[in-house]
């Protein structure tokens, strides 16, 4: 079933919207000396993206699971190799609704 253009542009807007949210949620919990606007949605997060390292990786899937009630485990790291992967992780678990 094709989503009418309305949908889409809706779907489109509140992705837009998560995506900002995860982006001031690194920023804040992380505490990132970096406008959260800057950060790109194909940006890794780790390596040359924002350089994010493991202790950085704890506290990131703590804070998404307190946000957006998404858990992250071990097995799942792949979520966290740039935002669009974390979004699609949250948007995936029904996260993205709140």
């Amino acid at each position: 079933m094709a989503l009418t253009l309305e949908e889409t542009r809706t779907a489109a807007r509140e992705r837009q919207a998560l995506c900002a949210d995860v982006k001031g949620l690194l920023v804040e919990r992380l505490t990132l000396d970096i406008d959260p606007e800057l950060i790109g949605d194909d940006q890794p997060l780790f390596g040359r993206g924002l350089e994010l390292d493991s202790i950085d990786t704890l506290e990131l899937a703590m804070a998404v699971e307190a946000r957006f009630g998404v858990v992250i485990t071990d097995d799942d790291t792949e979520s966290l190799l740039s935002l669009n992967r974390l979004v699609d992780r949250i948007r995936a678990d029904g996260g993205g609704s709140r």
